[in-house]
């Protein structure tokens, strides 16, 4: 067995244990929203903490000039490979986003598939939204999804999942933590060896949700307006049982 800290192990499952999630449909929302709301004149795009970079391509072929930041090397080896592949102008830049630091400014940003969650507290996510601020444009945009308190509460904490694709068999530990908002968790994955044999990994991770207001009341210290926090891909205001949150900002 080996134990590892970050999301090195977990970054060559990453595309087989997030199949289900609609890639082209995500895009296609945001694309929606930057649309309706956006006020810069460019079509530079962010992908804040793009994993494996399949949003950042879906993004890439909807017209945008791409930027993907990542702070693992071997997620951001998935996405070279893909991009390599399909020959897209994607350029990928290691970066831990709480140091974001850009040679030049963005129009968008895009921060998907519960990416602010992992951050260890909530004073690193205000960072995080200082540094995107400091990169767009006045009348750009930033984009990004939660998890919520509820669904952390209510459906992930002290939960156990199983996951099985060609690649790997996964079991997902979570334990919500004292404070009723952490959830710490393990990831047991099994591949499988072409002798027969498996070998057993370990990732653990830790995810924080947050109350709206709370994360509202950041933005706008940041020097963002916050446009809407909607019900998952929606334009629907947030519900009680809402398990992800989709919040739009503008530059002021």
């Amino acid at each position: 067995m080996q134990d590892t800290t970050g999301y090195e192990t977990f970054s060559f499952y990453y595309d087989a244990l997030t199949e289900n999630v609609n890639y082209p449909a995500r895009a296609a929302y945001f694309h929606t929203l930057i649309q309706e709301n956006l006020h810069a004149k460019g079509n530079v795009l962010l992908d804040l903490a793009c994993g494996t970079g399949t949003m950042a391509e879906e993004m890439a072929k909807l017209g945008y000039d791409v930027i993907g930041v990542d702070y693992s090397c071997g997620m951001l080896s998935q996405a070279m490979d893909k991009k390599m592949k399909h020959g897209l102008a994607i350029q990928y830049v290691q970066q831990d986003m709480r140091e974001l630091d850009l040679y030049g400014t963005v129009d968008v940003t895009i921060c998907t598939l519960d990416s602010l969650n992992h951050l260890p507290d909530f004073q690193d996510v205000c960072r995080v939204f200082q540094k995107v601020s400091e990169v767009t444009e006045p009348g750009g945009l930033f984009l990004f999804d939660m998890n919520t308190l509820y669904k952390h509460q209510v459906l992930l904490g002290d939960q156990v999942y199983l996951y099985e694709t060609e690649d790997v068999y996964c079991v997902w530990e979570n334990m919500l933590a004292e404070d009723g908002c952490t959830v710490e968790i393990t990831l047991h994955l099994f591949q499988q060896e072409p002798d027969g044999r498996y070998v057993r990994q370990e990732e653990h991770l830790t995810e924080r949700a947050y109350a709206p207001e709370q994360v509202e009341n950041a933005l706008k210290e940041a020097g963002f307006h916050v446009i809407g926090i909607y019900h998952a891909d929606t334009t629907e205001p947030l519900k009680q049982d809402s398990q992800r949150m989709v919040v739009a900002a503008r530059k002021e």
